[in-house]
């Protein structure tokens, strides 16, 4: 199970660092032409600050785990990606876009198993 959840953790950094990347290197009009057509509802820094949540939560995701500084930290992240998840299901359902809410369950189930393991049974010990 530990080897599971690391290929979870680093399969959810991938995709948060690119999503959050994309989110503080475009514009807010880049991104609604690429398909993001939630930013329409958002502001430029919030777009920003959800990127730069996205691109800690990926770091924190296994750079704590990897140098064993903090280990801590996996777990805190995972649930970090669970609450933005939550909002995105939010966002994504206040905008009947159902093919995204589906994704957004996916990846904060995936979330919420890291979270579950690193606090429980599988946590970092020192």
């Amino acid at each position: 199970m530990n080897t599971v959840l690391w290929i979870l953790a680093g399969l959810l950094a991938v995709a948060f660092l690119a999503s959050g990347g994309m989110k503080l290197a475009r514009s807010k009009e880049q991104l609604a032409a690429s398909g993001m057509g939630w930013t329409e509802g958002f502001g430029q820094g919030t777009i920003r600050l959800i990127g730069v949540l996205e691109v800690l939560a990926a770091v924190g995701l296994v750079l704590p785990a990897l140098t064993g500084v903090a280990p801590v930290l996996v777990p805190l992240a995972a649930t970090g990606l669970v609450l933005v998840m939550v909002g995105a299901i939010v966002t994504h359902a206040r905008r009947g876009e159902t093919p995204m809410i589906v994704v957004n369950v996916v990846l904060l189930v995936l979330a919420a198993v890291v979270a579950w393991g690193r606090f429980g049974p599988y946590a970092f010990t020192s």
